[in-house]
């Protein structure tokens, strides 16, 4: 725990707030605006498709201007972005919220470079234990960004929730305090001209796909069954907006509180033992719902749901540091963020229209093909490596 990881780890407080209150609020406010019932996820989809579109730009950004610049500039935009969403509340313009929502995404898109950054500054052997600090700092994010855009929902008469997003980019922008004080080893004028391999040599590795598919298919679960879960629970369950909060907010909990050990656990058992305990977690979700949809069954199943996606995406995020060369880090880490973030995008996209047309039951099942994906994945680059 040096100086600049404790400044990473309070400025990703407040940059990722925009994460949850996204998850909390945007499938609420779209339910209300959308013309069509099945594109009451969009916003949150969109912002999810702004994640996937700005992960390379945030790498490439971040190395050429460094990190501190990089994520100074990302808090400014965000909170922009932000009241932009809060006056498309107030005019009631479902397309003008969908682009903030979008534009809240590219924000988030640089939040996600700091794991890369807090790697940065520790050996790469402490990397799982950095990526897991800087991801615990997403508790915070999860109890602030909800809660205050709960107490400030009824700031602006006659808007709900125009309010919650004035106190995002209030949030958003305390973040840049801490970076002022970031000491940046970014190097402008020491620009590396090695040989970088390709994509696809990259993705050859057997290594750095399972690392990638371990990410980008525990973001796809995740984000599914998230995205869809306000939806179900208070639109269609008739579930209090207040439990449905309480579920949520667990949820990010669990997501980042299995931080504290999930580094000690890859470093014990290895990276594939710890993938393998993320499936099973998450298959755990998958067997609470087919029971009863009642408040308690959403909040096991959510909780297990975020306990997966810990291990499954921290394991792989540390995976991935250890399968590219130093010259070739922005390139790996953008296409990295590149593909789990649209495959997160299309997931949270396509939640939508199952809840819709399916039922909560199903789309648990259908993520049963992703979890066989992760299994087999892993299962290959063990036996590659075993030859």
């Amino acid at each position: 725990m040096n100086k600049n990881l404790w400044l990473l780890i309070l400025s990703q407080i407040f940059a990722f707030t925009a994460a949850p209150v996204t998850v909390f609020l945007s499938g609420i406010i779209g339910s209300q605006f959308s013309p069509i019932k099945s594109l009451a996820t969009l916003p949150m989809a969109l912002s999810i498709v702004g994640i996937a579109i700005f992960a390379i730009f945030a790498a490439k950004l971040m190395s050429i201007i460094g990190r501190r610049s990089g994520f100074i500039f990302a808090s400014v935009g965000t909170s922009i972005a932000s009241l932009l969403a809060a006056y498309s509340i107030i005019i009631e313009s479902f397309i003008l919220f969908n682009l903030g929502c979008f534009l809240i995404g590219g924000g988030v898109a640089f939040s996600h470079q700091y794991r890369f950054a807090a790697v940065e500054t520790v050996d790469k052997e402490m990397a799982p234990k950095a990526i897991s600090i800087i991801l615990l700092a997403g508790i915070g994010s999860a109890f602030i960004g909800p809660n205050l855009a709960n107490i400030s929902k009824e700031i602006i008469p006659q808007h709900l929730y125009a309010g919650s997003y004035i106190a995002l980019a209030a949030l958003t922008l305390t973040s840049t305090i801490f970076l002022f004080f970031y000491k940046d080893s970014h190097k402008k004028n020491n620009i590396i001209k090695k040989s970088t391999r390709s994509y696809f040599e990259l993705i050859s590795q057997p290594r750095f796909l399972q690392a990638l598919v371990a990410s980008a298919f525990a973001y796809a679960v995740m984000s599914f069954l998230m995205t869809a879960t306000p939806i179900s629970m208070h639109v269609m369950e008739k579930i209090s907006l207040a439990k449905t909060g309480f579920v949520i907010q667990l949820h990010i909990a669990a997501m980042f509180l299995p931080s504290l050990i999930t580094g000690n656990l890859i470093k014990k058992f290895g990276h594939s033992k710890i993938m393998y305990a993320g499936v099973a977690l998450f298959s755990i979700t998958i067997l609470i719902s087919l029971f009863e949809q009642n408040f308690l069954n959403y909040l096991i199943a959510l909780i297990f749901l975020g306990l997966g996606w810990n291990f499954l995406f921290i394991s792989g995020t540390s995976l991935l540091v250890l399968s590219y060369k130093e010259e070739e880090k922005f390139k790996a880490q953008g296409f990295n963020d590149l593909i789990v973030y649209t495959v997160q995008s299309i997931a949270s996209l396509s939640a939508g229209v199952f809840i819709s047309l399916t039922s909560w039951k199903t789309m648990n099942l259908v993520c049963i093909i992703f979890l066989i994906i992760i299994a087999v994945s892993t299962l290959r680059a063990d036996f590659k490596e075993k030859r």
